[in-house]
């Protein structure tokens, strides 16, 4: 788990950029604090920070292969690096001077070219420079876990982990550093900047799945290499056949295999444990490599907000040693400054905070932990799944009539039980589901944006994957359109920012292909079942009994929620108010506006806080970032771990 960092040129001279790349390298430097270094050609310059966790003496970044013809900077982990290496050996003589994983991937590129990236079971972004075929090629992971930024201007193409780096060589790329409009209302509307975008218009995200090539001549190609898939079975006999085959051992198996393999790693792995069953069963798996796991929970001091005393039992249940670390208000309204700076793009998930906290804490325990995110994407876990169960009376609704719907909802008063059934019955799956958050409406957008544009839309991100899966079942849909924007936009991006800023690994078990093959077969009876309080994760949840503790196997979803609606009523209004007032960002966003959206949620009863959470972010951004108003101290990135 590293940072990289390449550049190659347009027809200048690669060494007069060392230095920048150097400098440009330590705003990264979170992300791999034991060792950095930078290697160039006449093309090409490429840095690497390294955090050390296979072949910890060895394996040295950058990494030269075959007699220096390729030269490779690699951040991830590749889980069946063993076996490749095995494989390259006996099938093609392939010889090895490191233990670790980045030679494997090296190889397995010059023996197998692009076709190597599908083989990788891991998570990944990396760049190969191949000095004979003066060619840059570039991966990134299936789901999208590792990141890799990318921007090209007149002096040359660079890639990077993290934005913020890409800004730093702003002016040696020649591009211009001005913010995206659409960009930020798509922000405003989904609580993240959807891939490839970001809020800086001349710097776009390498996809998740897809590999990239680039010639000095600054051509870019992008190949998608993994689309998932959902099978979505219907419903009849054999296929509930097939399914009960999976759920009686096919799920468990697969899952066991995956951690075995998540565990590999010269140095010591924890684990991160709420009170669902997602974590606790990757902690109760990872146990059985490690009879010494420790794992890691936050929470907070406030009733109904809190999995710390679930995780401290699952955790006795489990066997393991655990560690809590609460977070407060005080403490959130310090860090968010920060947070937001290591973020390179604004992320309005409040969990993100406290998972910081318990990052920090767990650094200073281990150096690797594995986390259940992926499983509700994968094995239909999320509660808003259920929604086409429920909206299944207003289907036999002729289309003409469904718009009366709409219309009667737009009467009823704001925050008024069942208002907003009724207007999302009113729409097609397509138009009212964009992935797992919804922060302001279309016609919400018109009172906050100072330039909103209604060509923008959410459709815009999610049309190709409606598109894509326009046979399936309505929750494989749904399923299918979180992958591409919710998990690698929000969840995948709080998972690594928040642990890499703590320079902390984090590994997710069931987001691995072999995982997805077996979950992508499941009908949609082993996923939700009916009713009006259907049951989530149906298949999961049985092929974990007797791995997961009794008392989480059937427990409803918390989803981590932060007290956020009631802070912001009380010991975070002056801290908010103040935020608005101090900010340059009125061009953007009507601020009086903001201040009032403030003061009604103070006041009630309709609860504004993930609006208002949304907006502070993007400000407190925009002064970190734009403005230049706002320096957060970065910490050293120095850690006495305690083993």
């Amino acid at each position: 788990m590293c940072g990289l960092l390449g550049l190659l040129t347009a027809g200048a001279d690669a060494a007069d950029r060392t230095g920048p790349i150097a400098e440009a390298l330590r705003c990264q430097r979170h992300r791999g604090p034991d060792e950095s270094g930078t290697w160039n050609d006449d093309d090409v310059v490429l840095g690497f920070n390294r955090l050390s966790i296979i072949d910890v003496d060895g394996s040295h970044q950058p990494l030269q292969y075959e007699g220096g013809r390729y030269t490779i900077i690699f951040n991830g982990e590749i889980y069946n690096y063993l076996e490749l290496r095995e494989e390259l050996a006996r099938d093609h003589g392939a010889t090895f001077a490191t233990e670790g994983d980045t030679e494997a991937v090296v190889a397995a590129y010059h023996h197998w070219g692009a076709d190597a990236v599908p083989r990788l079971r891991g998570m990944f972004s990396f760049l190969i420079w191949d000095a004979e075929e003066r060619l840059l090629f570039c991966a990134r992971d299936p789901f999208g876990i590792k990141p890799l930024f990318y921007a090209t201007g007149p002096t040359g193409t660079a890639f990077a982990s993290e934005k913020k780096s890409l800004l730093e060589l702003a002016g040696e790329l020649g591009i211009l550093s001005d913010l995206d409009p659409a960009a930020l209302q798509l922000y405003l509307t989904l609580q993240y900047v959807p891939e490839p975008r970001t809020l800086h218009r001349s710097i776009r995200r390498v996809e998740s799945g897809t590999h990239v090539t680039v010639r000095p001549t600054g051509e870019v190609v992008e190949k998608r290499y993994f689309t998932p898939t959902f099978l979505s079975l219907p419903s009849h006999a054999p296929a509930s056949a097939k399914a009960e085959a999976i759920v009686h051992g096919e799920i468990a198996d697969v899952l066991r295999d995956s951690v075995a393999k998540h565990m590999r790693a010269d140095v010591t792995v924890g684990a991160f444990l709420s009170g669902g069953i997602d974590s606790t069963a990757i902690a109760a798996l990872a146990k059985e490599h490690n009879p010494d796991l420790i794992t890691f929970t936050t929470g907070f001091e406030r009733e109904g907000y809190s999995e710390v005393d679930v995780a401290a039992e699952s955790a006795a249940a489990i066997g393991v040693k655990h560690v809590v670390r609460t977070v407060t208000a005080d403490e959130m309204m310090e860090a968010l400054p920060l947070i937001t700076w290591y973020l390179d793009d604004p992320v309005a998930d409040p969990a993100l905070v406290p998972l910081w906290f318990i990052a920090r804490e767990a650094r200073r325990h281990v150096k690797v932990v594995l986390s259940g995110e992926g499983a509700d994407e994968l094995f239909g876990g999320y509660t808003i799944y259920r929604e086409p169960l429920s909206l299944a009376p207003f289907e036999k609704v002729p289309g003409t009539l469904r718009p009366l719907l709409g219309r009667a909802s737009r009467r009823l008063p704001e925050g008024l039980r069942g208002k907003d059934l009724l207007r999302r019955g009113a729409l097609s799956l397509e138009q009212r589901y964009y992935g797992n958050a919804r922060i302001f409406r279309d016609d919400q957008l018109h009172s906050i944006l100072r330039q909103y544009d209604p060509r923008v839309s959410h459709a815009d991100v999610t049309a190709e994957h409606y598109k894509a899966s326009e046979k399936w079942d309505a929750v494989a849909r749904m399923q299918h359109v979180d992958l591409f924007t919710w998990l690698r936009g929000d969840i995948l991006v709080k998972a690594d920012k928040m642990t890499m800023a703590n320079s902390l690994e984090l590994r997710v078990p069931f987001l691995d292909p072999e995982v997805f093959r077996v979950a992508s077969a499941l009908p949609l009876e082993q996923k939700i079942t009916s009713g009006a309080r259907g049951t989530t994760k149906y298949a999961l949840r049985r092929s974990l009994e007797g791995i997961v503790p009794p008392h989480v196997l059937h427990r409803k979803k918390l989803g981590f929620p932060v007290p956020i609606r009631h802070w912001l009523r009380d010991e975070m209004y002056a801290w908010a108010r103040d935020i608005i007032r101090d900010s340059d960002a009125g061009h953007l966003v009507d601020l009086p506006a903001v201040q009032s959206l403030l003061d009604a949620h103070r006041e009630g009863p309709v609860d504004h806080s993930r609006r208002i959470w949304t907006l502070l972010v993007f400000l407190l951004w925009h002064g970190i970032f734009v403005e230049r108003r706002i320096s957060p101290k970065i910490p050293e990135p120095v850690y006495p771990v305690r083993i």
